[in-house]
């Protein structure tokens, strides 16, 4: 099992560890519940560098970003980060990613951690006649997160960029906490304000401690996986292995948004997604709340009122923030309308849910 530079550093904080995407990664350190609240109000630091980073580089880089990406890196500017997905050949995703623009002849694309080699293996292929320059950087970069409402003030004590009024989804390369040729991006998956931070391997311990001492007066904390997965279900934002994958498309996961079919922009399977946006899919994906008592969980089954099954159940859990359960799964078009009644199978029993629009918080 692999895990990231900070491993002592979790375990010297009491982390409880567990095994995910191939890596040792802590779940939790206080409680699933105080680490939620200190994101959502605070600010906390979290581990993500079992992230996979690739680099697209020389004169066909466009080429290829255009190829594998639904959206539009014709809009992008440097400094710009784009949030994209990889369609397949048969309608589904192969992953989600970030998309950052350094120059019209350099990329960065961040990936998932569990998708690492089938995505730089699919990326590969689908540059066999275009001939861009690949690197995958994935095992020298590490990548802290630091999100919350306090994240970019407290952050502003280490480096002498103004980075606080920075606009969402954008970056810099910066000296940070004394360290050269950091990227620093007002991105996260938490629905908060913040940024996440790129840097060699080496320097992650030294960067962790200053990062939580610049912290330290606004109440910083280091969070786990399962606070970070309540995060980004309360705002609704998709999990690759759950909400999307090999078999879903984007038009049906409400990612037509990141899906542009702009002139030139001629990615992998656009006309089968095209022709799904015009003419409409049998499900779609939506957010739903428990009104009776239970806790939804992924792969749970979605009935009618009739006790018909109508579809499935790709995220749940019990909302820190709202007190209540709430989930997202696919159901059969005419189900998605926000009020309507649907029943989350739940130990043999029916309980009564609604539709609700998504994010769930708003922010």
């Amino acid at each position: 099992m692999k895990h990231t530079i900070f491993k002592e550093k979790h375990e010297s904080m009491g982390a409880k560890m567990v095994s995910f995407a191939g890596y040792n990664l802590p779940i939790q350190f206080e409680g699933i519940n105080v680490e939620h609240q200190t994101v959502r109000n605070k600010l906390g630091l979290f581990d993500v560098s079992h992230m996979g980073e690739f680099f697209i580089e020389g004169p066909k880089a466009f080429e290829l970003v255009q190829r594998i990406s639904s959206n539009d890196a014709a809009k992008l500017f440097d400094g710009k980060v784009q949030y994209n997905c990889m369609p397949n050949n048969s309608g589904g995703i192969v992953d989600d990613f970030l998309l950052y623009k350094i120059n019209d002849q350099k990329y960065m694309l961040v990936v998932n951690a569990a998708n690492i080699e089938k995505d730089w293996n699919w990326i590969s292929q689908q540059n066999k006649e275009i001939g861009a320059k690949l690197k995958n950087e994935s095992d020298n970069i590490s990548l802290l997160a630091i999100q919350g409402p306090l994240a970019l003030r407290a952050m502003q004590k280490l480096t002498k960029e103004p980075i606080e009024d920075m606009p969402f989804y954008t970056f810099k390369t910066l000296k940070f906490a004394g360290l050269e040729n950091v990227i620093l991006s007002t991105t996260g998956y938490t629905g908060e304000k913040g940024c996440e931070i790129y840097f060699n391997n080496k320097n992650g311990p030294a960067i962790w401690d200053y990062i939580m001492e610049a912290g330290e007066e606004y109440g910083i904390k280091p969070i786990g996986l399962a606070a970070r997965d309540t995060l980004r279900l309360e705002m609704g934002l998709c999990l690759y292995g759950n909400d999307i994958d090999e078999t879903t498309s984007p038009i049906e996961a409400g990612l037509g948004w990141i899906t542009k079919f702009t002139e030139g922009n001629n990615f992998v399977n656009r006309e089968e997604l095209e022709k799904q946006k015009i003419n409409g899919v049998e499900r779609k994906l939506v957010g739903f709340e428990l009104i009776e008592k239970g806790i939804p969980r992924k792969d749970y089954q979605i009935n009618d009122e009739e006790g018909n099954n109508i579809g499935v159940v790709t995220s749940g859990t019990m909302s820190p923030s709202l007190k209540k359960p709430i989930g997202m799964g696919y159901v059969k078009t005419g189900f998605n309308k926000p009020e309507t009644t649907i029943y989350i199978k739940i130990r043999g029993k029916d309980i009564k849910a609604k539709i609700v629009k998504r994010p769930f918080i708003k922010k």
